[in-house]
């Protein structure tokens, strides 16, 4: 588990269920970003809300590496509780009310929190490919919208048209030096980025 986590609950009474749940959904953000070095949930029901436990707010603060990410979330439907009804009679009904209304505020902020961890996840790709070293080669056969590269060790690498930058691939020729990155694909590898060189490049 994360270290640390801070559950806070604010104009609400802690719940040790409503502390289950946080915790089992910091569990999968973790399984699906284990970079993720802290984690404060603040779970918070403003006081003219109170009489119907509706409009719970959430809001969960990430630290990761280098930056940190903030969800704040406040839905104001919750089609999931139809069976919740609009009148409270007992105290009893209220606490089960306000934590179930909660608990699906809690479950669409960390779903919110999940696709701000994959933009995080994107952009460190991007990140990767640019400062990626590429390899050389030079084009060995084409297609209408694919060919191959002999890469400088002599292997075939498999390209699409839709990978050459700049809408170069009706430019290129048997023998054109390319630079490109490799990637695995699902029939073996595969060229990604590819850049058609100037006569002037050298390529070894």
């Amino acid at each position: 588990m994360i270290r640390p986590v801070q559950i806070t609950f604010h104009n609400l009474d802690a719940s040790e269920a409503l502390e289950a749940v946080i915790r089992a959904r910091i569990g999968d953000l973790e399984t699906y970003y284990p970079r993720i070095v802290g984690c404060r949930v603040l779970v918070d029901m403003p006081h003219k809300h109170r009489q119907h436990g509706r409009h719970v707010r959430v809001r969960i603060e990430l630290s990761l590496p280098g930056e940190d990410v903030v969800v704040s979330h406040e839905p104001t439907l919750y089609p999931a509780l139809k069976d919740v009804g609009e009148t409270v009679l007992h105290k009893e009904d209220e606490v089960e009310t306000v934590h179930k209304y909660a608990e699906v505020a809690i479950r669409e902020a960390f779903d919110a929190a999940r696709r701000r961890l994959q933009d995080v996840i994107r952009r460190e790709r991007r990140a990767v490919k640019v400062h990626q070293p590429r390899d050389h080669g030079r084009i060995s056969s084409l297609a209408a919208d694919h060919g191959f590269i002999e890469a400088a060790d002599g292997r075939l690498v498999y390209f699409h048209r839709a990978s050459v930058l700049g809408g170069d691939f009706s430019h290129l020729q048997i023998g054109s030096d390319v630079a490109f990155l490799e990637e695995r694909g699902d029939k073996g590898p595969q060229a990604s980025t590819v850049t058609l060189l100037g006569k002037h490049h050298y390529v070894p």
